[in-house]
């Protein structure tokens, strides 16, 4: 990808700051969206919640990356607490969309985040991108989401959705609790551990978004996993292995649905998610197994 200027919103998150580092690293100019008022010609000032952006700090941007939103991990979800998850993304979202398609020379692609969530629960079942959503508050949440995306599409902006698993990464993120549990010996499964977790680490999520930024022909949605989902009992083995902690301490799943309440239903769900489009498109995944990922990490 040719050096160019590349607007980011949630450049200040787990996988925001990743990939501003690298695509300052490779020279490219990185505009922030921010909430306070700009301080340099490198923020420009916007309020996902409220739906409003400043489009004209988005002119001369070849590409526009959007991964805000409130952690869905958090806090307990409280009723409050979702509509903040639910209106940081789908009216970010959406303001961003209005904002490009409003513009006279448009940038040539909008990627915009999603989650695995998008599927629910899969079961045993091995799910790619043809899969349809399924039903609770994060599928609806996605749909919802990646529709928001619209009018950017609309407007003949290529569009891509990170449909993103578990990010392997000390710094934050799910691995950024369990790591210190582990390292202090208090690790272990998570209800009866069958249930299937797809994760990626760091490294491959970051590859793939600047995958997805520098080929015109990819659009639409891309799951964003490692090929091979392992089960949370697998995970949980491989994570004694490679930090050589006991991993004895189990959660029971009745403590979990006490201890996160609705939250409890995706940690125990299973989601076998694999990124078949990512992989048709000639994409490789430099950590690609657990013990890869959680090394790097």
């Amino acid at each position: 990808m040719e050096r160019t200027r590349i607007a980011v919103a949630g450049a200040s998150g787990l996988i925001g700051s990743a990939l501003v580092r690298s695509l300052t690293a490779d020279g490219h100019e990185v505009v922030r969206l921010v909430r306070h008022a700009p301080r340099s010609e490198a923020e420009v000032r916007w309020d996902p919640e409220r739906g409003r952006v400043d489009a004209a700090g988005l002119a001369g941007c070849s590409a526009v990356v959007n991964l805000a939103g409130a952690g869905v991990g958090d806090h307990r979800w409280t009723d409050a607490y979702k509509r903040r998850i639910h209106d940081s993304r789908v009216h970010g979202t959406a303001a961003l969309a209005k904002a490009v398609a409003s513009l006279d020379e448009r940038p040539r692609v909008f990627v915009n985040g999603s989650a695995m969530g998008y599927y629910g629960e899969t079961g045993e079942r091995v799910v790619d991108e043809s899969a349809p959503a399924g039903r609770g508050f994060l599928p609806e949440l996605c749909v919802e989401w990646e529709a928001a995306a619209e009018p950017a599409r609309a407007a003949g902006v290529r569009t891509a959705f990170t449909r993103t698993g578990l990010v392997v990464a000390r710094g934050g993120g799910a691995w950024g609790r369990l790591f210190p549990l582990f390292l202090a010996g208090l690790g272990g499964r998570m209800g009866d551990g069958r249930q299937y977790w797809s994760y990626i680490a760091l490294h491959d999520e970051v590859a793939a978004i600047r995958h997805l930024l520098d080929r015109d022909d990819l659009s639409g949605p891309f799951n964003l996993t490692a090929p091979d989902p392992l089960t949370n009992r697998e995970i949980t083995a491989a994570m004694g292995r490679v930090l050589r902690r006991p991993t004895v301490f189990a959660v029971p799943a009745p403590v979990l649905r006490r201890v996160l309440g609705e939250m409890a239903r995706d940690v125990l769900g299973s989601a076998r998610v694999v990124p078949k489009r990512l992989l048709e498109s000639g994409f490789t995944f430099a950590f690609p197994g657990i013990e890869d990922a959680l090394r790097a990490a």
